[in-house]
């Protein structure tokens, strides 16, 4: 089937307000999120919703469809992120998240991963008094005041150069991110992959906080209070990178079933967590066992963050991460205790 996508950065440009305009139209902000991040695949969409959206963004549905587009993924080495929400460079990637979640730690260390492999990271600073953004500014090499001096700033690099740009939720209430990134399309500056936080913390009760997006990566409350760093969602974050063909098709397969174990693991773990274990069918305590491995590896040290945990940062190649996940699921791993695979790189077995 030929691989199809939504023109996220064309519905960006058009449609700024895209939930408020979605829902005039009788859309659900939710399915359109969906669209965007390929959690929904254009293929599967109904055509009144593609043609809503294509007379929303007035355009015709051939310039909001992508035919055989490859959305290419930056391998962060980030175990969590690249097997269930893989970053899209060039893209729009949105943070959601409540304060204390971990969204700038992790912010930091992807900028700190980037400009090991020759990134620019570039921060917008944000309007107000917010001290907890200067943890990230020893991982920027240049810090905006303005969209103006932003787009100044970024097209001086050129297009051989990749950029790495982050701004608060702010900037998209007002229409500056939008502005810049019309303005950076028009001179053909395609090489700047855009991260939004939100500092206030108040996206997570909304459907669609950033507009449309191609990586959405969506901080789960549990796994933070306990402590399962990155706190990132298995479940609930998604990226267009997983749309279609654009993913490996073994990358699909064990991505899928680690998120069906891990579904099954949270159901189990709330049983377990009232009334025991022993409650559980010799089936289910296997699935239960595996999802709670599962759940612990995929935690990880973070390099930015050495000093306060004492624990020497890690970095997985995908395909390692790929391989661990497949043996955690086959049962390979079953003799292993999950605190022996929490804040671990690659899965080492006798």
């Amino acid at each position: 089937m030929e691989n199809l996508c939504l023109n996220v950065a064309l519905l960006r440009r058009k449609v700024p307000n895209l939930t408020t305009a979605a829902k005039s139209v009788g859309l659900r902000p939710a399915t359109v999120s969906n669209l965007c991040t390929g959690k929904i695949p254009v293929g599967r969409a109904e055509l009144r919703t593609i043609a809503a959206l294509a007379s929303l963004a007035e355009c015709t549905i051939d310039e909001l469809i992508l035919k055989g587009e490859k959305v290419e993924m930056i391998e962060t080495k980030i175990k969590a992120l690249d097997l269930f929400a893989p970053l899209a460079k060039g893209g729009t990637i949105g943070l959601v998240a409540r304060p204390g979640m971990g969204q700038l730690v992790l912010l930091s260390e992807l900028f700190f991963r980037l400009q090991k492999e020759d990134y620019t990271t570039v921060l917008l600073l944000p309007d107000g008094d917010y001290p907890e953004i200067e943890d990230v500014f020893q991982f920027i090499d240049m810090k905006v005041s303005s969209i103006k001096e932003a787009y100044e700033e970024i097209s001086a690099k050129g297009k051989d150069v990749n950029i790495a740009f982050a701004a608060d939720r702010s900037h998209v209430l007002t229409g500056d991110i939008i502005e810049l990134q019309t303005q950076l399309n028009n001179i053909g500056m395609n090489n700047v992959t855009t991260f939004l936080v939100d500092l206030k913390g108040e996206v997570v009760d909304e459907d669609m906080p950033y507009g449309p997006l191609e990586t959405l990566w969506h901080f789960d409350v549990d796994l933070a209070a306990r402590h399962k760093y990155p706190a990132v969602s298995p479940l609930y974050s998604t990226s267009s990178v997983l749309e279609g063909a654009h993913l490996d098709q073994n990358h699909l397969t064990i991505q899928q079933n680690a998120q069906k174990l891990l579904r099954r693991y949270r159901e189990l773990r709330s049983i377990v967590q009232t009334r025991g274990i022993e409650k559980l069918p010799d089936s289910e305590v296997q699935t239960y066992k595996r999802g709670e491995r599962l759940e612990a590896y995929l935690t990880q040290p973070f390099y930015v963050a050495e000093e306060f945990t004492g624990i020497k940062g890690l970095s997985v190649h995908l395909s390692e991460t790929l391989s661990d996940v497949r043996k955690i699921i086959d049962g390979k791993a079953d003799a292993m205790l999950p605190e022996h695979l929490a804040f671990i790189g690659q899965l080492e077995m006798n």
